[in-house]
């Protein structure tokens, strides 16, 4: 492979403009959306409709799982299982910021992916095919011993919003010494586009992607090991990025088994549409889950009260809610935070729960020295 990269020894301040969910796809009609008190206009996407009005949730309504209401301000217990509802206010945790200057700090490294040499994606836009290259980040924690074993997270859309998290956490052993390895969409979203292409298509492929293109890079760029124990191993994501991290995860326990998603688009977005799974990743909760064997996957994840919707099999709240009821049918451990105040991808609500929702995906794994 002929690819191209470039280190940057200092710390790497990432700006994110996560997207949001995709073009509509239609779907066949399924299960009525839950109940709604007042709505608000969505915005028209670009080159399409205007999507319906996003109703306002109550999640206290009928139908909505049994839940703890946390006070005003306050996130959930960091040990805690099961399912929670956080206030209107969101204030930002402190260690989402920086650490104060002569504190350890990680290194992020960069390299470049070029589309014409990958043996997955070689590129696709509306339109027809588009070669496309992305730049991927890998933190290393200042505390990582050259030549050992790490474990390692892996996040969509260039998601760096944990590096600051563990330059804080990671010296007070309240999170492992791990590698992030933050990988953005090849291309744009929407139907027909890249970035939907690999994250909502309900199969392995990206998981093998990623297994074989990207990690093996990322040791070399970063002069790191990264553990193939999968407990070892976590996925994060928002929207059709907490999709991808689920589905990974879903269809590769072997690689991994922590999952931590916000706003996941746990909804009918996949394009083209497989027969196999007719209604894409709303299949995870509609019979995926339901119908086999228990996986060895925690899994932390949070919608909001206007979180996106686009009616039948499309709507974002009803998936989540989902998610936690066949959850806890199945007995998984995982955790399920309903944000009042908050829309898709919710940036305060993602900022006051980012530190206790990685502590809470990484209970369980070792750390040294605690």
């Amino acid at each position: 492979m002929k690819t191209q990269f470039y280190v940057s020894a200092a710390v790497l301040s990432i700006g994110l403009s996560l997207a949001s969910a995709q073009t509509a796809v239609a779907p066949p009609p399924a299960a009525a959306p839950a109940p709604a008190t007042t709505a608000t206009p969505a915005p028209a996407r670009a080159g399409g409709a205007a999507r319906p009005a996003i109703p306002l949730r109550d999640p206290l309504a009928a139908g909505y799982v049994k839940a703890t209401e946390m006070p005003d301000g306050q996130v959930p217990p960091m040990e805690a299982d099961g399912n929670f509802i956080i206030g209107r206010t969101h204030p930002q945790a402190p260690e989402m910021s920086p650490v104060a200057a002569g504190q350890p700090k990680g290194k992020v490294l960069k390299f470049t992916l070029n589309s014409t040499e990958s043996k997955f994606y070689p590129g696709i836009a509306p339109g027809g095919p588009q070669p496309y290259k992305r730049s991927v980040s890998v933190y290393v924690p200042a505390q990582y011993v050259p030549g050992t074993v790490a474990p390692v997270m892996i996040t969509s859309d260039g998601d760096g919003r944990a590096f600051n998290v563990l330059d804080h956490l990671i010296p007070l052993k309240q999170l492992p010494v791990m590698i992030v390895v933050a990988i953005p969409p090849g291309g744009p979203d929407g139907r027909g586009g890249e970035r939907n292409l690999e994250y909502d298509t309900m199969s392995g492929k990206y998981s093998d992607f990623v297994e074989t293109e990207v990690l093996p890079m990322a040791e070399k760029v970063a002069n790191v090991k990264l553990t193939k124990d999968p407990d070892g191993r976590a996925v994060m994501g928002t929207s059709s990025g907490a999709a991808a991290g689920m589905i990974m995860a879903w269809f590769h326990p072997e690689r991994y088994h922590r999952v931590l998603t916000f706003s996941g688009t746990f909804t009918n977005n996949q394009y083209p549409t497989d027969p196999a799974y007719p209604h894409g990743a709303w299949g995870l909760h509609e019979t995926l889950i339901p119908n086999s064997p228990v996986q060895p996957l925690r899994i932390y994840f949070e919608c909001g009260d206007h979180d996106n919707f686009g009616g039948a099999t499309r709507d974002w709240v009803e998936a989540n809610e989902n998610m936690a009821k066949v959850l806890t049918a199945k007995g998984y451990h995982y955790k399920f935070v309903f944000a009042r105040n908050a829309g898709h991808t919710d940036r305060p609500t993602i900022s006051e729960l980012y530190p206790t929702a990685l502590q809470w995906i990484w209970q369980g794994y070792p750390i040294e020295g605690k």
